[in-house]
């Protein structure tokens, strides 16, 4: 079996239950082989060695099991950042990438001093945040020691002494205003849990994706310490379901009455992110 072979070959194995079974099957041998991929463009007739083809039958094998390839891998992207993965931590999204723009350019047209990342998780929100806004403190927090030690993992190799780390729940933690709170937290209903795909529900933590029966459990416990946290004419900016609009506008205008709430579509066209402003 040469580069171009085992290509097809896993590319046919998880055609039934991967949405990207050409994508999948590049990453896994771009792991086994420790190589870009254009190396598997130029050395498409190179031979696998007997031990890396059944390393990579194991690999596509694992992936068939509906096991996230960024957790096979170690790693997944977040705009130019290389995020170390765990089970520990769920996988970013570009719905995710979305919200950070839309917090980066409201900070950028002020001058703002401090950010707060909320559910970190591997700490991709934070370590953008740090990237784009290389003038304010950024604090980044989770509830989960494990979710914790790997985003400061993240932190360490991608934003070295940009980011406070702190374990605590929710906003609880935080003792002075901040001018910004950005967070992705679990907004996954309990009507639609069962419904998700295996690799998310089997697979990804369910601390970070079980939002309660409405999805907004966590949003609106975050959204009422935030009424004595966030410093007057600060932002908000959550990420929620697609379905979640019209409740969560509710929700943010409950405790925030006199802001300014705007619910953003995403790339789909779908409700995805709630912009509070302040003051």
């Amino acid at each position: 079996m040469n580069i171009e072979a085992a290509l097809v070959y896993g590319r046919s194995q998880l055609t039934a239950t991967s949405p990207s079974p050409r994508l999948d099957a590049r990453l896994l041998l771009e792991h086994l082989l420790d190589v870009p991929h254009s190396y598997l463009i130029v050395h498409h007739d190179q031979p696998l060695t007997a031990e890396q083809e059944t390393a990579y039958r194991q690999l596509i094998a694992r992936a068939e099991q509906s096991e996230p390839v960024p957790y096979i891998v170690g790693h997944a992207p977040f705009f130019d950042f290389d995020i170390h993965m765990a089970p520990g931590v769920l996988i970013p999204r570009p719905e995710t990438e979305q919200l950070v723009e839309l917090a980066v350019a409201w900070a950028n047209a002020r001058e703002i001093k401090t950010a707060v990342d909320i559910g970190t998780g591997s700490g991709c929100i934070a370590i953008a945040l740090a990237h784009f806004l290389p003038n304010v403190q950024v604090t980044a927090v989770d509830i989960s020691p494990e979710a914790l030690a790997i985003a400061q993992q993240n932190g360490a190799r991608l934003a070295p002494g940009s980011i406070h780390f702190q374990q605590g729940d929710l906003l609880q933690g935080i003792n002075t205003p901040v001018d910004l709170i950005v967070a992705n937290l679990p907004y996954v209903t309990s009507g639609e849990w069962q419904g998700l795909a295996d690799g998310v529900k089997l697979h990804e933590p369910a601390l970070a994706l079980d939002g309660g029966a409405d999805g907004l459990d966590l949003i609106r416990q975050l959204l009422q310490q935030a009424t004595t946290r966030l410093r007057s004419g600060g932002a908000i900016f959550l990420e929620i379901g697609w379905q979640q609009g019209e409740i969560a506008q509710q929700a943010a205008q409950r405790w925030f009455p006199e802001a300014e709430i705007t619910i953003l579509p995403d790339f789909a066209g779908h409700d995805r992110i709630v912009k509070i402003l302040t003051g």
